[in-house]
């Protein structure tokens, strides 16, 4: 007989998130803010966060005819070692988006073929592929972490959704020829699903994909604070 999975999500604070990230997600980094930062427990430890955020465009939705408060991106799934599958943990966390933000009506998602990423989560759980985004340049700092070319800045302080952050300097970076990534949609009502469902296209190969989250032996902490909607921020 197969053991239960004492499976649980839950509203995750910013520091849980962020030790996920650093610890057990390839980027090694916390997306910008806003988030919808999801927790995941199984049998009251702390494995790991989903991440929901506006994006690095504030057009990312624009092309489906949407309203920036109306998508979101599925930005990361860091997960240490786990037994419940990534697709389970994935639509769970979706519903909590949903139940938050009930406004929303499509996620996007990327999987970074630089990375080995095909997205065969996103296949397996009905995506819908639209193609690739056009090769683009990201940017190398000095911790190794992976930059967009939208999150650094030649004087270090960026204004990104109406406020100003700091962000890595180009000059202290390593630029990095990039192609482009794969594009996933996730229709959350009948009526975009129907308009974005025309813009699909055969699914790329999963050969030699390395989707599967790395499994990684450190353990980490939770936490249950409240997320603020994307749409009110």
């Amino acid at each position: 007989m197969s053991k239960t999975i004492d499976l649980k999500l839950d509203w995750a604070t910013h520091e849980a998130a962020k030790y996920a990230c650093e610890k057990w997600h390839y980027s090694k980094s916390v997306p910008v803010p806003p988030l919808v930062k999801v927790g995941v427990w199984e049998s009251e430890i702390y494995i790991g966060c989903v991440l929901f955020s506006r994006g690095a465009t504030q057009n990312l939705v624009k092309p489906y005819g949407l309203k920036q408060t109306e998508g979101c991106e599925l930005t990361r799934i860091a997960l240490k070692s786990h037994a419940a599958p990534v697709s389970r943990i994935m639509s769970l966390a979706i519903k909590f988006l949903k139940k938050s933000n009930p406004k929303l009506r499509l996620i996007v998602s990327f999987a970074d073929p630089n990375q080995g990423h095909y997205g065969g989560i996103y296949q397996a759980t009905n995506w819908i592929y639209t193609g690739k985004t056009p090769p683009s340049v990201e940017y190398l700092d000095y911790r190794g972490n992976r930059w967009h070319g939208r999150q650094v800045s030649k004087a270090g302080v960026k204004v990104q959704f109406g406020s100003a952050r700091k962000t890595p300097k180009i000059a202290d970076c390593e630029k990095i020829y990039c192609d482009g990534k794969h594009r996933y949609l996730y229709p959350l009502d009948k009526s975009i699903k129907k308009r974005v469902q025309a813009l699909s296209k055969p699914y790329p190969k999963r050969a030699g994909s390395k989707d599967s989250v790395a499994s990684c032996d450190q353990q980490g902490e939770g936490g249950a604070n409240p997320t603020p909607a994307l749409q009110n921020q």
